[in-house]
C-alpha cells in the first residue's frame, strides 16, 4: 500500500479555519493552495461546482500554501485574503483573487478591496505591515506537517486525495467517504 495513500491531515480544523457549508456536513474537504497557482484556479471552479451539487452534505475549508519561490505575488495575495476576513469578508476575496488570478499586484489588491467595500485604509495598513503574514505561515507550516508539498493538495475527512481534482473525481472521493 502505497503510505502517501493514508497520509492524514496534521492540524485539526479549528476555529481559525476559513469554513463554508454546513458544520454537521458528512464531508469536510481541506484544500492547501496558492492563489496565484493555475492548477489552484482551475481546481476553484471544480470546487464551486461541488459545493453546489452537494449543498449541505459538504464543507469546504481553505488553508494557504503561497508557493512564493514560484508565484511571487501568492504570499501577499493570501495576506489580502486574511485581511479580508478580518474584516469578514474572507470568502469574497477569496473568490475574487481566483477569479482574478493574473493581478494579483498591490494596486490589484487595493481595488479588489475597494470593490468589496472593505476598510481601505485599514486593509492597505494590514498588507503594508504583513499584519497577517504569520497566520499564512501557520497554514503553511501545517500544510507540511501533513505532506503538502503541491498545491492545489486536497483532504477528504482528514485523509489526503491524491487523486485528479477534476469534478468527477472529486465527486466519486466525496462520495466514497460518505459511504
Amino acid at each position: 500500500m502505497n503510505p502517501q495513500t493514508l497520509a492524514a491531515l496534521a492540524v485539526p480544523i479549528n476555529s481559525n479555519d476559513h469554513i463554508r457549508g454546513a458544520e454537521n456536513a458528512a464531508v469536510t474537504l481541506v484544500e492547501y493552495g496558492d492563489y496565484e497557482c493555475p492548477h489552484c484556479g482551475q481546481a476553484h471552479y471544480v470546487v464551486e461546482q461541488l459545493e453546489q451539487m452537494l449543498a449541505d452534505s459538504v464543507r469546504f475549508v481553505f488553508r494557504n500554501f503561497p508557493l512564493s519561490t514560484v508565484h511571487p505575488h501568492a504570499t501577499q495575495a493570501a495576506e489580502a485574503a486574511e485581511a479580508a476576513g478580518a474584516q469578514q469578508e474572507f470568502w469574497p476575496m477569496h473568490d475574487t483573487l481566483f477569479e482574478n488570478q493574473d493581478a494579483l499586484g498591490l494596486d490589484d489588491l487595493l481595488q479588489y478591496a475597494t470593490m468589496l467595500g472593505l476598510d481601505q485604509s485599514r486593509f492597505a495598513a494590514d498588507l503594508n505591515e504583513h499584519r497577517y503574514a504569520n497566520r499564512v505561515r501557520e497554514d503553511f507550516l501545517g500544510g507540511v506537517r501533513s505532506g503538502v508539498n503541491g498545491t492545489p493538495t486536497f483532504f477528504i475527512n482528514d485523509v489526503r486525495h491524491d487523486g485528479p481534482f477534476d469534478l468527477q473525481s472529486l465527486l466519486d472521493a466525496v462520495n466514497n467517504a460518505v459511504e
